[in-house]
């Protein structure tokens, strides 16, 4: 948080100040009792704008500490509120809610700030602990297995994730941006061999159709002609034990240079990589496996026999090490090795968390839906192991649903098995960086979406993108036409601004604390919400002046209110692009 930030308080943030004042005034006064707890208090803008500019639950969530009626708490609130200057009227509603009308000086002074404060407008330090020091945020997105370019499976969390911890890093945390490599499953042996078959074929050899089970993408091509070039014919007729471990090392390395760059593309870089595989080289799931045991919540049992229909013929029982799932609500106690003595995915998973708690007060993993079935226990396991290590870490996974590609109206097939995908690349190319960023932020992560590559670069309202880019280049345009002009713009007459000019400004104004409650909330689809009501806003502001000359922002006649709505019109700019700079999308000056 800048300097600028810290020493200018915005109108929401001084209100929720000045709201812990009369309470503690009131508990000095004997009507609150010593130590009251403010937790749940809020002070933030009613649902029905008739009812005000502010309102606080205050009495509502104190009455009971404070051993009163509601109403008469908020009596007494109101009584100190209609003291304050800037406090046109308070009054109690239903059973105990406050709502306050504000003076017009008070959103003058927010303009101003915004003004003040510029790119730092909305920043905030709520990351910051009592010593100081930032939170460190690890978020951990993407994380595709590398066999293959990103694809449209892939965007949404890659998305979803970077705008995240954006949101994070803006509100005053110490963020991490985390890629996982799957470099140690059963899928990466099939990648080396798929990558030998390409490795053949560049030597000049006929290796006819890709066999079933294979890699047949082209994307392998570059790959198998990259190992040629470094290997020559060294493998070329060796047992696939003498290749096997060189191939997958090479092929992964090539394929993570090839994820990198497509997600360069979408402005995405990742501040660490971690591998699998150095994971189980470094031992952490035996000491993970340790912690667990310590704790009683790994154990040497025999599965049940897999339920709802007669066992395979082959199926015996087996002890296997068993994690206590059920005690945290899973139907059955789950296995972190397989028979074979290998690790399973779940058990390498609480390994790698181990890992990245020893540098994190937090956590965040951004997974796709297909993943729901294991949020509990992975949760439940890692509270286990990071309280087990003298530190609990808070850890919170985000499920994003699959996108339904679409163009004109009808579904595109894809299977990356057969090679046949949209490759992330490809849509960036065809529509564009910001487009797809904006989309994939423009529904909540948890509900499907359909990608329609004629709808997402359409120039409407119903293309939220378009909608928020075209308000920016509008604004921008306009203090062009204005210098043309001769005009400038200027907080010297701020004070004639009329009501539709302050709903303007009280709409901006609430982006520092929606800042606040997305980041608290972990939710960066909030901020692209509130930018396309903003843009709103602006843009029917704006259409009163096709029918009003007097409600232009540019009034010929009056140099004045030209100026203060051309002051008005560069903060909304500045808000817009605060926004924007979160999600990771270009403020546009012209369209």
């Amino acid at each position: 948080m800048s300097d600028t930030a810290e020493k200018i308080q915005t109108v929401h943030a001084g209100f929720a100040a000045k709201l812990t004042a009369i309470l503690g005034a009131l508990e000095a006064e004997g009507v609150l009792p010593a130590g009251t707890q403010h937790r749940g208090v809020t002070a933030e803008p009613p649902r029905d704008p008739s009812h005000g500019d502010l309102a606080t639950n205050a009495a509502m969530v104190l009455a009971k500490q404070a051993k009163t009626n509601p109403r008469e708490l908020a009596g007494k609130i109101v009584e100190k509120l209609a003291a304050d200057p800037d406090v046109i009227s308070a009054e109690i509603a239903g059973p105990g809610f406050i709502n306050m009308r504000l003076d017009p000086s008070v959103w003058i002074a927010e303009l101003r700030a915004i003004a003040a404060m510029g790119d730092a407008y909305g920043q905030s330090s709520m990351g910051e602990g009592e010593d100081g020091k930032r939170t460190r945020v690890n978020v951990e997105y993407v994380s595709a297995n590398p066999t293959g370019p990103l694809h449209m499976g892939h965007c949404r969390g890659a998305v979803v994730g970077d705008a995240l911890a954006s949101l994070l890093e803006f509100s005053g945390h110490d963020v991490t941006r985390e890629y996982y490599i799957n470099d140690a499953g059963g899928q990466v042996d099939v990648l080396a061999r798929s990558a030998h078959l390409r490795y053949l074929e560049a030597l000049g050899e006929d290796i006819g159709e890709i066999p079933e089970g294979l890699y047949p993408g082209d994307y392998l091509k570059p790959v198998g002609a990259a190992l040629a070039e470094v290997h020559g014919d060294t493998f070329k007729t060796a047992p696939e034990a003498e290749w096997l471990e060189t191939f997958r090392t090479g092929a992964v390395e090539q394929m993570m240079e090839l994820i990198g760059s497509d997600l360069a593309l979408l402005g995405i870089e990742h501040d660490l990589f971690s591998s699998e595989a150095a994971l189980h080289a470094a031992g952490k799931p035996d000491a993970a496996e340790k912690w667990l045991r310590e704790q009683d919540l790994v154990y040497d049992g025999v599965l049940e026999a897999p339920k709802g229909k007669a066992p395979p013929e082959d199926w015996e029982p087996v002890e296997l090490p068993l994690f206590r799932s059920t005690l945290f609500g899973d139907d059955q106690d789950r296995p972190i090795k397989k028979s074979s003595g290998a690790w399973t995915y779940f058990g390498a998973d609480l390994a790698y968390h181990f890992q990245k708690a020893e540098n994190a007060d937090a956590m965040i993993n951004i997974w796709g839906a297909d993943h729901a079935g294991t949020v509990k226990r992975i949760k439940a396991a890692v509270a286990a192991l990071t309280k087990g290590a003298g530190r609990e870490i808070p850890f919170d996974v985000k499920l994003v649903q699959m996108v339904q590609l679409m163009r004109d109206g009808e579904p595109l097939k894809m299977s990356k098995r057969s090679g046949n995908f949209v490759t992330l690349a490809d849509m960036i190319e065809e529509v564009g960086k910001d487009v797809v960023r904006f989309t994939m932020l423009s529904r909540k992560p948890e509900a499907q979406m359909d990608f329609d590559f004629a709808k997402v670069v359409e120039a409407s309202k119903d293309n939220p993108v378009f909608y928020v880019q075209y308000a920016h280049a509008r604004i921008h345009s306009n203090m062009r036409k204005a210098a043309e002009e001769g005009f400038a713009a200027s907080d010297e007459h701020i004070d004639q601004l009329g009501a539709e000019e302050l709903e303007l400004i009280k709409l901006a104004a609430q982006f520092p604390r929606l800042v606040e409650a997305a980041a608290s909330a972990r939710e960066a689809h909030r901020i692209a919400f509130y930018l396309y009501e903003l843009a709103g806003a602006f843009h029917a502001y704006w259409n009163l002046g096709n029918t009003q000359v007097d409600k232009r922002f540019i009034v010929a006649q009056n140099p004045e209110i030209s100026g203060a709505r051309l002051f008005l019109s560069e903060q909304l700019g500045q808000t817009l692009r605060n926004g924007l700079r979160i999600l990771g999308v270009q403020a546009v000056e012209e369209m």
